[in-house]
């Protein structure tokens, strides 16, 4: 093996610049906490890596041959450089523990998780948080490939998961409702109501509706409690998103009836922007869920996990 392949090892650096500020091996070796011979071994390794003499043995005090002194400025700088890297990363690691990485529903992200936080943050030092908005598909994928520690989203009972139960577990945080709303009429009343026919439409006509697309977690809700919501023959699907916001957009605009969750039309239907299009038997009640791997996670997110789970119910 040539002088260019050895290894190299960086104790060999710091004994030589122990032995260029001491110029004394016993000395640079008392300094280094290292055996006489072990030290001088070392000095000699480094010199046959380097391919020269780097060390003037014959003067008194040793000193540094021209090679030496030429290559002390380097070895500083590679070892401050090092020590640099070492202290970033190990800084790093260490927000990397305190961030929080969570998914949640383009919904829930918009209305719930805002006022949740503030919440939490009453009871927990939170550090930065890393969240990740879209449908409830892409959040379980995220999941499911550990790419976050939590999914926030909406639940219930009757509706399986791709998340198992032997490697993820759940607590209910709060609860919501997910409610059939249309836009107002001139008289306040709704322009589409299930059970009635709008002005100058046939009686036996299928209502408008804007529907959820298979992506969507209230979609699935909808589709096990709701099956009578799609008869055609009563309703005719005019739009489907998976965003619950743009069906609200579009509820608004009068273009038909949306299931849409409670929490995020509370403002609308205080101001009568949308109306009831249904009796209370056609809404569903629905939970709002916190998701979590059952294997460790950092501390910072077993920490938030302390503060969530006593709080909630374990969800099914």
């Amino acid at each position: 093996m040539g002088p260019g392949n050895r290894p190299l090892d960086l104790e060999w650096l710091e004994d030589f610049l122990a032995l260029a500020e001491a110029g004394n091996f016993s000395r640079a070796a008392q300094a280094r906490a290292i055996a006489q011979p072990a030290f001088s071994r070392h000095i000699r390794s480094l010199e046959e890596w380097a391919g020269v003499e780097l060390v003037d043995r014959s003067a008194h005090p040793v000193s540094l041959t021209a090679a030496g002194a030429s290559f002390q400025p380097a070895v500083e700088d590679v070892l401050q450089r090092l020590d640099t890297a070492r202290r970033q990363a190990r800084a790093a690691q260490e927000q990397a523990s305190l961030r929080l990485q969570l998914a949640a529903t383009h919904v829930l992200s918009m209305t719930f998780f805002p006022a949740w936080l503030v919440r939490l943050e009453s009871q927990l030092q939170i550090g930065a948080i890393q969240m990740v908005s879209d449908s409830f598909q892409a959040c379980e994928d995220l999941m499911l490939q550990r790419r976050v520690q939590f999914l926030l989203c909406h639940g219930h009972p009757a509706v399986p998961t791709r998340l198992d139960e032997a490697a993820f577990e759940a607590v209910r945080v709060d609860d919501d409702l997910l409610m059939p709303v249309a836009a107002p009429r001139t008289d306040a009343r709704p322009a589409f109501r299930i059970g009635e026919a709008p002005p100058d439409v046939p009686p036996d006509a299928p209502l408008p509706v804007l529907s959820y697309s298979q992506e969507s977690g209230l979609g699935q809700i909808m589709r096990a409690t709701q099956p009578h919501a799609f008869e055609e023959v009563r309703f005719r699907p005019v739009f489907t998103s998976h965003h619950a916001m743009l069906l609200k957009t579009m509820a608004m605009e009068g273009r038909g009836i949306a299931w849409l969750p409670r929490s995020l039309i509370t403002h609308e239907l205080a101001r009568g922007q949308l109306v009831d299009a249904a009796d209370a038997n056609w809404s569903t009640p629905v939970e709002i869920r916190l998701v979590r791997p059952r294997a460790p996670l950092s501390a910072a997110a077993e920490a938030l996990w302390r503060v969530v789970a006593p709080a909630g119910a374990p969800a099914p």
